[in-house]
């Protein structure tokens, strides 16, 4: 376990500042050393610098090559022909900090600060193919109607014993009793204490940083886990998201285990899921749209929202599943749904609606799984509900029945099938951005690409002989 005598200090919980002269204040007052300057990339991943207060403090912004946002998740570069050239992807966009983001690194040895940035070029522009600005760009589309978007997140991850060698398959760590899990312990209590001490961490390291954790349960797979945060701003909490995901991870190491977002870790356990609650108010009167003032009824603009998700889901599903192993969790009898039908209190629907009151009227998407990017995912489901409240559309009925086993025939069930639909889908690569539609498509074929070179064990058992 790490020392903490050089942190800074726990009860100090204010997140964010208003201008570089606060920032400079909250630091003296937290007696920071050094900050970590980050911009999310593509797959969520943070890329930046770690440099002295002092001097992020003098120069007020850094500059990293346009090619971070072209990085695959083995470290590789795709085919870059017909987006950018070599040369224009090694030039340098300059990343300006958002003080909003500014809180402390509760795992650090030396007080440390974090801070999130904003990409732009040289000529002022933001950087299309920076996951922030997908879903700035979407969050503008509602500012300019008068709308305020409210999601709320929920996060699925497994704790796992270290595993150094890729071969071996991941296993459940022991806990507290001296005894890994071996059974389901769905919603157990005394499943969650088995770690109590990695949790008490993370809690002290998310109160730091200003994370607003609202429950934790033990879901049905073995050390299976799942975080709710309190609905806010979508963008904040994207980034809520991203700082917390480092978090746990970095908490679990301190404990000698993994933490792993991966969609599918086990074969024979559950996927894990980022399911999205999501409400839209109006700006003015922070009246909830999808109700009416006066009934309390759900109104057309609730049924228009949904009927949106449910037309374009096919077409961002490669953002709410990313990678090769996210459709294991996308299949058949997974637990996981695979469809785009909606249903009043119906988990086995990909769109749900909660039981709640007229206020708190909302929509849950069960789609993406815990290994997106937060803002793209954010970003696709709010993009798919605008179109549908643009184009007045009209959702199917709702289902009341089992639709576990009952995929929906356009949904993709391979990222290449669900590339292939994002790229045919002109309203959404006019709300999310062509040129990010296109990078995100070349780097998620490279990925593809890499991942077919390399012959898996079934292919030995089954093949190897039997053709």
């Amino acid at each position: 376990m790490k020392s903490k005598s050089k942190r800074p200090k726990t009860g100090y919980n204010k997140r964010g500042a208003k201008d570089i002269r606060e920032a400079a204040d909250w630091c003296a007052s937290q007696n920071i050393e050094e900050i970590e300057c980050m911009v999310p990339d593509l797959a969520g991943v943070a890329r930046g610098k770690i440099m002295p207060v002092r001097k992020f403090l003098q120069v007020g912004s850094m500059n990293l090559p346009l090619s971070i946002f072209y990085q695959t998740i083995t470290g590789d570069f795709p085919d870059l022909e017909g987006i950018v050239g070599t040369v224009q992807s090694d030039t340098d966009v300059f990343l300006r900090p958002d003080f909003n983001t500014l809180a402390v690194v509760p795992w650090a040895n030396d007080p440390t600060a974090q801070i999130i940035h904003d990409a732009f070029l040289p000529d002022g522009r933001p950087v299309e193919e920076s996951p922030r600005q997908v879903l700035r760009r979407v969050l503008k589309l509602y500012h300019d109607k008068g709308w305020k978007p409210v999601i709320a997140p929920e996060l699925e991850f497994y704790l796992v014993e270290k595993n150094i060698d890729p071969d071996y398959a991941l296993k459940p760590p022991t806990g507290r009793s001296g005894r890994p899990e071996t059974g389901r312990q769905g919603y157990s209590i005394s499943a969650v204490n088995e770690f109590d001490a990695l949790f008490e961490d993370m809690y002290e390291y998310s109160e730091s940083q200003g994370l607003e954790i609202d429950t934790l349960i033990h879901e049905s797979g073995v050390a299976q886990m799942e975080i709710n945060l309190r609905h806010g701003d979508p963008l904040e909490l994207a980034d809520q998201v991203f700082m917390f995901k480092r978090t746990i991870k970095e908490t679990a190491l301190e404990h000698d285990i993994y933490a792993t977002f991966m969609a599918k870790p086990m074969a024979l356990e559950p996927g894990s899921a980022m399911h999205i609650h999501q409400s839209v108010l109006d700006a003015q009167t922070g009246n909830n749209l999808f109700s009416d003032p006066k009934t309390g009824e759900p109104t057309p603009a609730f049924f228009h929202f949904i009927a949106g998700q449910q037309k374009y889901m096919p077409a961002i599903t490669s953002l709410l599943a990313p990678y090769v192993n996210s459709y294991r969790r996308l299949s058949r009898g997974s637990g996981a749904p695979v469809n785009t039908h909606w249903g009043y209190d119906n988990r086995t629907a990909g769109l749900r609606v909660p039981p709640s009151d007229a206020e708190n009227r909302r929509l849950e998407n069960r789609i993406p799984s815990s290994d997106a990017n937060p803002y793209l995912a954010i970003a696709g489901v709010l993009a798919t509900g605008y179109l549908g409240m643009i184009e007045a559309n009209q959702p199917a009925a709702p289902v009341e029945t089992d639709m576990s086993e009952t995929p929906s025939h356009d949904m993709p069930y391979s990222l290449i099938q669900a590339l292939i639909k994002m790229e045919r889908s002109e309203p959404v690569a006019e709300i999310l951005g062509q040129q990010f539609i296109t990078a995100y498509s070349r780097v998620k074929q490279h990925e593809y690409e890499t991942f077919m070179r390399t012959i898996s064990p079934w292919e030995r058992e089954f093949l190897l002989l039997s053709v």
